[in-house]
């Protein structure tokens, strides 16, 4: 192009000073800034795929993962400057659990129990409410404490027994557990209801349940509700119905938490993809 037209001529339709050219021309952008370029563009990407919830470490895995070598404190120094942030979990926190129904509760055993070696060994259940334009919409989960991942779960418009059975019904039929499984939650009057505990009994899974105003005991469901609250957004942007307050709880969970997203606990993979690797590997040893 040099060739073709004059200097003049092309500073001018690029809009670039002379002197400003030969002053690039005389200090070249070096391989380094050029390598953050690239780095740059796939961080971004890599944000966008996390729905800007991912912070340096998750980018930094999932760069690593398709074959992108970079420290976690080049890619914070280059987030920084794309302006790119992980999203911090709120700290309100919702009740929903009425525990003054007077029914008898089994002791806490999950906190007696090792962490588990495999799927169906250990469930956690609990329940949160959504703010939408037409009012509160309830979501219950299932989520089994191996991979983290969201087994069962339903939505309601109001806090009855059918709402947990709905997701306990979904989590049977998608996991099929064998005897022994261990079901905790919460003191909530919904899994103390006899619908609920006769359905637990008939498939041979047994209850533990939190001690009385000890939230920490259910923190795994807890940590859940906080993702999905902060990375949804969904408090800061109030669905207008209940309808799309459920849709965008299935989209997190089916489309993003339980595929895609990077879980610390699990080396930085997804539940599928964990469960999928463990899967791999019972295989070998066998």
């Amino acid at each position: 192009m040099k060739g073709a037209h004059s200097l003049r001529l092309l500073c001018q339709v690029l809009h670039v000073s002379r002197s400003g050219y030969y002053r690039w021309r005389q200090h070249p952008c070096s391989a380094r800034k050029r390598r953050d370029g690239e780095l740059a563009a796939q961080i971004a990407t890599a944000h966008r795929k996390g729905r800007g919830s991912y912070g340096a470490p998750r980018i930094v895995k999932e760069l690593r993962e398709h074959g992108t070598p970079i420290s976690q404190r080049r890619c914070a120094r280059l987030m920084r400057e794309l302006g790119l942030k992980g999203k911090k979990r709120h700290g309100r926190k919702p009740r929903t659990t009425d525990s003054r129904h007077g029914r008898p509760v089994p002791e806490n055993r999950l906190a007696e129990q090792p962490a588990p070696t495999g799927p169906n060994q250990q469930w956690v259940t609990d329940i949160t409410f959504l703010k939408t334009g037409e009012g509160w919409l309830y979501l219950a989960v299932i989520l089994d404490l191996w991979s983290r991942r969201v087994v069962g779960w339903a939505c309601a418009a109001t806090l009855h027994v059918s709402l947990v059975l709905a997701a306990l019904f979904r989590a049977l039929e998608l996991r099929r557990p064998l005897a022994g499984l261990l079901h905790h939650s919460d003191r909530g009057s919904q899994y103390v209801d006899e619908d609920y505990v006769r359905t637990l009994a008939e498939h041979h899974i047994e209850r533990s349940m939190s001690r009385r105003g000890n939230c920490y005991d259910n923190a795994f469901a807890e940590s859940f509700f906080s993702s999905f609250k902060t990375e949804t957004g969904i408090e800061d942007v109030v669905p207008a119905t209940r309808r799309a307050a459920e849709l965008r709880a299935f989209d997190y969970i089916e489309t993003f938490y339980n595929p895609t997203r990077r879980h610390s606990s699990l080396g930085y993979l997804s539940p599928v993809a964990f469960e999928k690797q463990q899967t791999k590997q019972d295989i070998k040893a066998a």
